[in-house]
């Protein structure tokens, strides 16, 4: 806690342009990738939920099918499970591998705006 009282003392002496450093390209270009990993996957989970929901809602006997030895419901229903942590382990790959790094580079410029701040304060 000690260390962000002098970050926050320069802050309010000379304070960081953050929209200013959310215009940044860097920082543009972080957001266009995270965007464009998240959006479209969300999109497609939620269609593929909604077609679970509209199947159980309107199709009965297809979903009371038996199929390996459970109807198709119970197996749409654990896929959706499986669905969901596959989905979760590909966000998790994503983020280490493109998003953190980018991320990290830009928390490194901010904490050196913050720095700077600091010296003209003094």
């Amino acid at each position: 806690m000690s260390e962000d009282v002098p970050v926050q003392e320069a802050a309010e002496a000379a304070p960081i342009d953050y929209e200013k450093f959310q215009a940044s390209p860097e920082f543009q270009e972080l957001k266009r990738r995270l965007r464009s990993f998240v959006f479209p996957l969300t999109a497609a989970f939620l269609a593929w939920f909604l077609l679970y929901v509209l199947l159980g809602a309107f199709a009965h006997e297809f979903m009371a099918r038996p199929f390996l030895g459970l109807n198709v419901a119970i197996w749409l229903g654990l896929l959706q499970f499986v669905t969901t942590f596959a989905i979760t382990t590909a966000y998790v790959m994503f983020a280490n591998k493109r998003i953190d790094p980018r991320t990290e580079a830009l928390r490194a410029d901010l904490e050196d705006l913050a720095r700077e701040a600091e010296g003209a304060a003094r």
